[in-house]
């Protein structure tokens, strides 16, 4: 049997014992988060220009749901099966999908496709331009990653460790690719990347592999962290935050504690830094931003991997994945708060609180705005101005 351990656990220190699981049996212990500093000069003005419901959410679980910025709309999902195209500048609804699916991945856009990924093995197809079905497709379980694709094959993942290609057209199953999973893992999944004609995917055994896009057969795998540690929390190798491509390669985290530089075509890594990270990554500039396990903020070169800084003021508040916005970093934490970061020394220089619930979900980033998406499913849209 295999368990799945949320990252809400893992942000409040929890251990957990778990039956005919080994060495999981130490104390509880709570990790106080950071208190917030303030901030004596703020260099932006932080602007809120619209926020709407999008209906129930995650719910408080661990999903992947996320705002999703394209160039004909901003979408998203909800957990009561609702899918959104909304007009990024003023929030209104362009379309709405009842799904009537317990929805707990997405959106992705792969063509004329708008899909998302269910609590039920699901992945559904609706139609791009006014969200109307397109195909229902069967997983082996739940779907936690935005599911992915190009051309004619959409790609998900489900929790059991098997990755499915489907037809565009129709939702048919063309292929499948397995691997076996360790018994204790974080709930969630990294979402697979498309490189030319791989996959690139993420696995709970701390690999990454490339499978070919027409058939899923296997190119190459290669570990990006290995289990270490007596108990199995310490063991666990997860790779959960989103894969980055990039010009130089593609940018992958594991909890396991590697954050990595991959060179596609072969899974050799152009260099690696020790940091254990379950959130995400961010690339601005000349840097790869982490937030790592416990809350630190990190900025590496993104030629070479040295660490240019670190900040640790925002520590164990449950922090989202970074984004580059306006030129600075962005991380949300478990209390809806906002904070803007220099890039050159990680400073925090602005702070502004959307709602009061977690925001866990990556940001989505416009040239003038950020879009953010709380638990509860407040979506909210910030603007910057210099102070």
């Amino acid at each position: 049997m295999k368990f799945a351990l949320s990252y809400r656990a893992l942000a409040l220190g929890l251990v957990v014992a778990a039956t005919g699981l080994a060495a999981c049996s130490e104390k509880v212990k709570l990790r106080e988060p950071a208190k917030l500093q303030d901030i004596d000069q703020p260099k932006l003005k932080v602007e809120h220009d619209w926020s709407r419901s999008i209906g129930e959410g995650a719910q408080g679980r661990p999903s992947g749901l996320r705002p999703l910025l394209e160039s004909d709309a901003l979408y998203a999902a909800e957990s009561g099966g609702d899918v959104y195209a909304l007009d990024p500048v003023s929030g209104r609804e362009r379309w709405r999908a009842r799904t009537k699916a317990r929805v707990v991945a997405g959106p992705s856009v792969v063509g004329d496709l708008v899909l998302v990924g269910t609590l039920d093995a699901e992945v559904i197809a609706l139609r791009r331009a006014d969200g109307s079905a397109v195909w229902r497709a069967q997983a082996s379980s739940e779907v936690l990653a935005p599911p992915a694709g190009s051309g004619d094959v959409v790609v998900a993942r489900s929790i059991d460790g098997r990755a499915y290609g489907f037809s565009a057209a129709d939702g048919k199953r063309l292929w499948s690719f397995d691997r076996t999973e360790p018994n204790l893992s974080l709930r969630g999944l990294s979402a697979p990347v498309v490189e030319g004609n791989r996959v690139l995917i993420g696995m709970d055994n701390g690999r990454l592999a490339a499978v070919r896009l027409d058939d899923g057969q296997a190119v190459w795998e290669q570990p990006i962290s290995s289990p270490s540690g007596r108990t199995e929390l310490e063991r666990l190798t997860d790779i959960d935050a989103a894969l980055v491509s990039t010009l130089d390669g593609v940018l992958v985290a594991s909890y396991g504690g590697d954050v990595a530089l991959i060179e596609p075509a072969n899974g050799e890594s152009r260099w690696r830094r020790i940091v254990k990270s379950y959130a995400g990554l961010a690339v601005g500039k000349d840097n790869v931003y982490v937030s790592d396990a416990d809350g630190v903020v990190w900025a590496l070169d993104l030629a070479t991997g040295a660490a240019a800084w670190k900040n640790e003021s925002l520590k164990y508040r449950r922090l989202s994945p970074p984004a580059f916005f306006a030129g600075h970093v962005v991380v949300a934490d478990y209390e809806g708060y906002v904070h803007f970061l220099d890039p050159r020394d990680g400073s925090v220089v602005a702070r502004s609180r959307a709602g009061k619930e977690p925001i866990l979900a990556p940001p989505a980033v416009s040239d003038d705005r950020l879009y953010l998406l709380n638990v509860d499913g407040k979506l909210s849209a910030l603007q910057v101005k210099p102070r």
